[in-house]
């Protein structure tokens, strides 16, 4: 979206015929119900008033009617069901820059988006927008920095609002992958939209044929996306073609066969201390698996300790096998004996004296 668009857009989100107001609390205690005073501009600070107008205006939210910035402690924040970003993929090393960041910074300094949940006495607030903040700050309270509090503005607004201004905000973030915004969209497209394709690219200001090649892509299977280490490494015409050729009753099955081998490949491979298969590596079998006939031996693929590839089956047929040695994969003698091995017995080839 180009960013005059974006802009107006952000406009209409933040269009109220009420007035808004910033409230402002520090508090660094663990709180279930956290204290929150009124920051009301003096006499003659028009400046300090523009200045809270303009923090406002950058507050992405849909029909915002309050925005109160809090520090909370996180495990009182839950994260929002509608919320695109898979938790489970959230771990400290793919959040590491973040956390640097944060500790050099001496503390969050960009907020999250909370709103106030009231059907549940663990949690004062859910995030809206900023999980990895959320984890980054949690982890680090449990790490060394027990005093990191979670920086947050609350914003009242309904699920959809929600889900318009999450959407903004990942639009603009490379670590959420297109995979999660994908799914997000389905579901968002049932539970806000009603279904109907056309009423949610308005609201969300997209092309129908983007909106309906993402809901294809949301249809990828979770043990098809298990095969890929890093989602983001699966962007949106790959992953179209993906769902596309799974669609096809003749290639589901190989495709999801080929993508649980790949997965515990990747878990044999962690356990050897080498990185995972690179997505465009995993993306290159899974569309190659049921391409051919039945009869026909699976290709194969291998890639070097520098996740290059480097030794491949290219034909593979009752005389025997065609291999080539990729170069500049990085692979030594060793790698390449393995890799040939590892070949041989992913087609069952034996080489045996009668």
């Amino acid at each position: 979206m180009a960013g005059g668009k974006q802009k107006d857009y952000l406009a209409d989100l933040l269009a109220d015929d009420q007035p808004v107001s910033t409230d402002e609390a520090a508090s660094t205690e663990p709180s279930p119900a956290p204290t929150e005073t009124s920051g009301r501009p003096a006499r003659g600070g028009g400046m300090a008033l523009l200045g809270r107008e303009s923090a406002l205006a950058r507050v992405a939210s849909g029909d915002v009617r309050q925005v109160t910035q809090l520090r909370l402690d996180p495990a009182r924040v839950r994260i929002w069901k509608g919320n695109a970003r898979i938790q489970a993929r959230l771990n400290e090393e793919n959040v590491r820059d973040l956390i640097d960041t944060i500790i050099a910074e001496g503390g969050q300094k960009v907020p999250a988006i909370v709103r106030r949940v009231n059907d549940d006495a663990a949690y004062d607030y859910e995030v809206i927008a900023g999980t990895r903040r959320h984890f980054a700050i949690s982890w680090l309270r449990t790490n060394s920095y027990p005093d990191m509090t979670f920086l947050a503005q609350v914003a009242d607004l309904d699920d959809e609002a929600a889900f318009r201004l999450a959407d903004i905000e990942n639009r603009a973030r490379k670590d959420v992958s297109e995979i999660e915004r994908a799914r997000n969209y389905a579901s968002a497209l049932e539970q806000h939209y009603g279904g109907k394709q056309r009423r949610m690219a308005e609201r969300l200001k997209l092309s129908e044929g983007w909106l309906s090649k993402m809901l294809k892509v949301a249809t990828l299977p979770d043990i098809v996306l298990a095969a890929f280490a890093d989602l983001g490494e699966l962007t949106l015409n790959p992953a179209y073609k993906l769902s596309q050729a799974l669609a096809d009753e003749r290639r589901h099955k190989s495709i999801v066969g080929a993508a649980e081998r790949v997965t515990e490949e990747n878990g044999q491979r962690a356990q050897d201390g080498q990185p995972p298969l690179g997505g465009t590596v995993v993306l290159a079998r899974l569309m190659a698996a049921g391409e051919a006939d039945k009869q026909r031996p699976k290709l194969y693929e291998g890639v070097s300790r520098h996740n290059r590839p480097a030794l491949s089956v290219t034909t593979a047929s009752r005389q025997g096998l065609t291999i080539k040695v990729h170069a500049a994969s990085g692979a030594d003698e060793d790698e390449m004996v393995a890799l040939f091995r590892e070949a041989l017995a992913s087609h069952e080839y034996k080489t045996e004296v009668e």
